[in-house]
């Protein structure tokens, strides 16, 4: 029986692709970088280089950028791009070989796993259960004859440590509450040991580096690719020491306000890091290892009251436990609902209550409809509704409480729920940098009824499914200089 190496990284994470076995006579372990794209708090990249020092193999690291995926923009690419700058300076100081990839057209990269993957002794990737990638990964364990290994470092919950979807928060919050302290101290590394790893000599040869050869991130010409160029580069910088600036200025200056402000436009009291967090520039475990020492917190000052409460569970201040909700609570409620279920972005999936209401009501009268083209240019009605849309369109991202009322708004302005599932989807996956992930298909189909319950009284459009308005918002917070900072250009 095959016996591979001792690993660091809790078996819950790990998930075999295929049977094939590892190779002791390969050349070097491989890691396939494709969700996780970040060099330390990873426990993907833990596996790798446990597996390289086990055999006592060097270790590449492979980061490639595909042209051909959906909603593919200036603004992705070069969030992405950015990262992987990042990378090549900080792998330059390891013994292992970075080796960046950028596809010029479509299906270009096609191949080079498997050339790669050829001469290694196993390869271990990301798990990321959301979009193409699911299918990328088990389409590669079908190709490949070495170990592959797709490793799960997306939260603080394994994924599979379910195995139901859980219908509202209040119901995954509990289980978290139950569940959670077991995995609390299983934690990827801050630093790696790169001293005891053998170190990769000159490059991946001619024949490779020739067909796909080694990109220059920082240099790549986005005008020259085949990507949508009316979504233009965000005024965000991706990867993983930007992430950290912006984590430090979040928990350093704008964290003790974050319970009372965080849902006011006009102070945008977020964290800010979703971008960073879709792209996987940096990890939860991280982010709360940090928050920890800066509430002096330890594991027992966990509440044993497991009834779901979103406070006082973790024992910390108010700010940090409302912070902590969104991070692990909602965030990994998303998560859930995408590891165990196909349909995540289908309209049918929405909870039978709401299907029923907004059936009941796809009829009614709208006063004010809309199409996805005035949509996207800001051009309705209602000016609060259109500096969101042009925050969204600027900036590749929405203030929290903002994204809300953008989604509420275009369910009651579109020909029916179903158009505005499209509308919405396609808006937020466009121009977003938080886009297409796990946490923003549960804030999207929350607009519709997801996560949440019927609500009185019955409305034309909405019928059960929760109101909101901007007359409303405007009246509960301050928006004045929201409009003003995100009014017509």
């Amino acid at each position: 029986m095959e016996k591979k190496p001792a690993s660091t990284v809790p078996e819950a994470r790990v998930r075999p692709v295929n049977e094939a076995s590892l190779r002791d006579d390969g050349e070097f372990v491989l890691y396939w970088m494709t969700a996780f794209r970040r060099p330390n708090w990873n426990f993907a990249l833990d596996r790798a280089v446990d597996l390289a020092r086990g055999l006592g193999k060097p270790l590449v690291v492979l980061e490639a950028l595909r042209c051909g995926y959906e909603w593919a923009s200036d603004r992705h690419h070069r969030f992405v791009l950015d990262g992987m700058a990042f990378h090549e300076r900080h792998f330059a100081d390891t013994p292992a070989l970075y080796y960046p990839y950028v596809e010029g057209a479509a299906g270009a990269g096609s191949g080079l796993l498997e050339a790669l993957a050829a001469r290694a002794c196993a390869v271990v990737t990301d798990d990321y259960p959301c979009l193409f990638l699911p299918r990328m990964v088990a389409a590669a364990g079908r190709k490949l004859d070495v170990a592959l290994e797709a490793v799960d470092s997306n939260g603080l919950l394994p994924l599979r440590a379910t195995e139901k979807v859980f219908p509202t928060a209040h119901s995954f919050r509990r289980f978290l509450q139950k569940e959670l302290p077991a995995h609390l101290d299983a934690s990827p590394r801050a630093r790696l040991p790169w001293s005891s790893l053998k170190p990769w000599k000159g490059g991946l040869g001619r024949d490779i580096e020739k067909r796909w050869p080694r990109a220059r991130p920082g240099d790549i010409d986005l005008a020259a690719l085949p990507l949508d160029h009316d979504v233009g580069v965000a005024p965000a910088t991706g990867g993983n020491d930007a992430a950290r600036r912006t984590w430090r200025a979040f928990l350093d200056g704008g964290l003790a306000a974050y319970d009372e402000d965080r849902n006011v436009p006009d102070l945008d009291a977020s964290s800010g890091l979703s971008p960073w967090l879709h792209f996987g520039h940096v990890s939860t475990h991280e982010l709360v290892h940090d928050l920890t020492k800066a509430e002096d917190w330890h594991m027992d000052k966990l509440s044993q009251d497991t009834s779901g409460s979103r406070s006082g569970w973790w024992g910390m201040s108010p700010s940090a436990e409302a912070f902590l909700d969104q991070l692990v609570t909602w965030r990994e409620l998303g998560f859930n609902r995408t590891a165990h279920s196909d349909d995540y972005a289908d309209f049918d999936s929405l909870p039978d209550w709401a299907l029923r209401t907004l059936a009941d009501h796809a009829g009614d009268e709208r006063e004010h409809t809309y199409t996805r083209k005035r949509f996207a240019a800001a051009e309705t009605h209602d000016e609060l509704w259109n500096a969101a849309q042009r925050q969204l369109a600027r900036e590749g991202r929405l203030h929290n409480y903002m994204r809300m009322l953008w989604g509420k708004k275009i369910l009651e302005w579109s020909k029916s729920p179903r158009d505005a599932l499209r509308i919405m989807l396609d808006l937020n996956n466009r121009y977003a940098l938080d886009g297409r992930d796990p946490n923003s298909y549960s804030g999207i189909f929350w607009v519709l009824g997801r996560y949440d319950r019927p609500w009185g009284p019955e409305r034309p459009i909405f019928g059960k499914v929760r109101y909101m308005s901007s007359e409303n918002t405007a009246r509960k917070h301050s928006v004045k200089a929201y409009l003003d900072r995100y009014g017509p250009a």
